[in-house]
């Protein structure tokens, strides 16, 4: 079945699954930037990651805009020739930023990993992996 998923997935735009990210994104980019979810929707790369489906694993789907970032102008003193407000390259990526974002809200969790989703024109979206590491059912087993 995994092998299934992932064929699906290695071209997403062009296949069945296209139409249906494209329908599901519409309603994404309405609701709230950090959501989380129940279950991964990728099933295949959620569990390459480490996901299990059990207690103390969550999934997290982070909304990031897309594009360079914009420092703020110089509003007094001597204007500088090049000011570097556009054309200005993030220090991370967006995946990274996702999952910073998703660790801010919910601090109880560690993040394990993310992968991409979907993209348009304005947002990138991801689903990052979180575990709660005080959980029993979650815990690693000792060697």
């Amino acid at each position: 079945m995994y092998k299934y998923i992932a064929e699906a997935w290695k071209r997403p735009k062009d296949g069945y699954l296209g139409e249906a990210l494209r329908q599901m994104a519409i309603k994404w980019r309405r609701g709230p930037s950090i959501v989380r979810v129940r279950r991964p929707s990728r099933l295949d790369r959620a569990r390459q990651l480490g996901y299990k489906a059990k207690q103390g694993f969550v999934v997290v789907r982070v909304r990031v805009r897309k594009g360079g970032a914009r420092k703020p102008r110089p509003r007094s003193g001597r204007r500088q020739k090049a000011m570097g407000v556009v054309k200005y390259t993030r220090a991370v990526g967006l995946k990274e930023i996702a999952e910073g974002r998703a660790a801010k809200k919910y601090p109880n969790l560690r993040v394990l990993n993310s992968y991409w989703l979907w993209e348009d024109g304005q947002h990138a979206w991801f689903e990052v992996i979180m575990v709660d590491e005080s959980h029993p059912a979650a815990a690693s087993p000792k060697r």
